[in-house]
């Protein structure tokens, strides 16, 4: 019987890092005839493989992947550009009669396409960047984001503390415009109909599993990855290096600290990075199906999967 739902159908799997997103994301796609539509802020990079923990070639063979090596190192993408072009992988899966899954652990992302942001974008005023750069310089990250806190409070709860790019640009939107950053952000009907299924499980384990895959990622060779980025003219300062691990094992490659303690600062800051992602995606949010991996939920999330589609066919 057709569908009187107008709307197509989106999955979102949503989670921290380590939780098991990418083995479970197969397993969806390939049930469901599905394409992968990332939701990673790291992933857009070209030589960025190991340390984003990125779906190998064998495994974007099995199932294609949108968003994914798309972009220079040095190149920035905005929260606007991303969400254009989610957008657009999403509508050309949906044209071959294909089901979207937009996976990752980049909140803004998720959000920004489950709840229709309209993101203002602004060109950005690069003499206004550099002296903002310059306060940066003077104050440091944590005393920039504890001004930007006291002006748009709102903007720093959608802003991690480490984030002085975003940071910056909120300050840069705010200047230009006379209005705070956190007003500015609107909203437009969202045209899909979306199941949110968030993966978890308990903090000691996703610590441990973070553990063995930063060991698994010097194994195979992280520090060559970032020693060969550095030595392509890529520099440690670019937004595409503040992905966890590759400014860690730079400071090292530049003689300013140990490999040891180059690994062990990319494990404590990933631990701390989960923190971080658990206050975009709340346990008590209701409009996610939360599941927990060490309970083997595979083939409850495959009949809600199930249950959902069937309004569409």
């Amino acid at each position: 019987m057709p569908s009187n739902n107008t709307k197509k159908p989106l999955i979102i799997l949503l989670g921290p890092t380590a939780v098991g997103k990418t083995a479970l994301s197969f397993e969806l796609a390939e049930r469901f005839n599905g394409e992968i539509v990332s939701a990673d802020s790291r992933l857009f990079y070209r030589g960025m493989d190991i340390g984003t923990a990125k779906p190998t070639p064998e495994q974007q063979a099995r199932v294609v992947h949108h968003l994914i090596d798309i972009a220079a190192p040095d190149e920035v993408w905005s929260l606007g550009r991303y969400k254009q072009a989610a957008a657009e992988a999403i509508a050309e899966v949906h044209a071959k009669g294909k089901l979207p899954l937009l996976v990752g652990g980049t909140g803004q992302y998720v959000r920004a396409i489950s709840e229709g942001w309209v993101i203002p974008e602004r060109p950005p005023d690069n003499r206004m960047r550099e002296v903002l750069n310059h306060w940066v310089e003077e104050i440091g990250p944590e005393g920039l984001y504890e001004r930007l806190k006291v002006v748009d409070p709102v903007a720093t709860e959608k802003i991690l503390p480490g984030n002085v790019r975003r940071t910056i640009r909120a300050f840069e939107v705010i200047f230009h415009s006379g209005r705070l950053f956190s007003e500015q952000r609107a909203k437009e009907p969202v045209p899909y109909e979306i199941l949110k299924i968030g993966l978890n499980r308990p903090r000691p384990v996703i610590d441990e599993r973070i553990e063995q895959r930063v060991d698994a990622m010097m194994a195979a060779d992280f520090l060559q990855e970032v020693r060969q980025l550095l030595e392509s003219g890529v520099m440690l300062e670019m937004p595409s290096m503040s992905a966890i691990g590759y400014r860690q094992l730079g400071a090292h490659l530049l003689g300013e600290c140990s490999l040891e303690d180059a690994v062990e600062e990319t494990k404590r800051v990933t631990k701390k990075f989960y923190r971080r992602q658990m206050n975009w995606f709340k346990l008590k949010d209701e409009r996610i199906s939360w599941f927990d991996l060490e309970e083997h939920p595979e083939e409850k999330i495959f009949d809600q999967t199930h249950s959902f589609l069937e309004d569409f066919q």
